[in-house]
């Protein structure tokens, strides 16, 4: 099989049910969840770079999930027709990012202020897939304007980048870096433990 098919040339691309161009919203949208998984793959690779044995099996292990979990996110908005019977995308999916949060939110000491993203290597990393799912967050909520979509894409989205940050602080704290306030930051978030 070749990879190259020529079919792109003139601007448009495939989706499920038609053709469309390749500037198209919905093409901008899952391309930028594609962008995002690319970083999650350089996380993978730099959490395994920086962590001894066991460190982070448990965030390399929910990283594959995630990896699978945006393609899922893709593939629901590559729809030209929507149809909910054929969605990937689940409320069940959003739930399991939430139980991970709290799991690894418990290991992190409190926060009260903005933290700067950083750290180390692993943890910047998370930073920028957290900013890149927030922006394809907000390009999910213009196509939701304008199509229909699954809704439970931009839930899990939302929740995505929560759990990013939780994890990107985690990955800091197991590597005993600390987090660095915001020095301007008025109190944003409440003690929860």
């Amino acid at each position: 099989m070749k990879i190259y098919t020529k079919t792109g040339d003139q601007g448009e691309t495939s989706v499920i049910g038609g053709r469309v161009s390749k500037d198209d919203l919905r093409i901008e949208t899952y391309g930028t969840i594609d962008e995002c998984n690319s970083f999650v793959g350089l996380a993978i690779a730099a959490l395994r770079k920086e962590g001894s044995t066991g460190t982070f099996d448990d965030v390399l292990l929910d990283l594959e999930i995630i990896q699978h979990e945006l393609f899922d996110c893709g593939s629901d908005l590559a729809y030209v027709n929507p149809s909910a019977s054929g969605y990937k995308v689940s409320e069940s999916m959003v739930k399991s990012l939430e139980g991970s949060i709290d799991k690894y939110d418990a290991e992190t000491p409190d926060i009260t202020k903005f933290i700067l993203p950083g750290g180390t290597e692993a943890a910047s990393l998370m930073h920028v897939c957290r900013t890149v799912v927030r922006r394809s967050e907000r390009l999910v909520v213009t196509l939701y304007k304008t199509t229909e979509i699954n809704v439970e894409v931009l839930r899990y989205l939302n929740r995505l980048s929560d759990w990013f940050f939780t994890v990107a602080r985690l990955v800091n704290h197991r590597a005993g870096v600390q987090d660095i306030t915001y020095v301007r930051s008025a109190d944003v978030f409440r003690k929860t433990k």
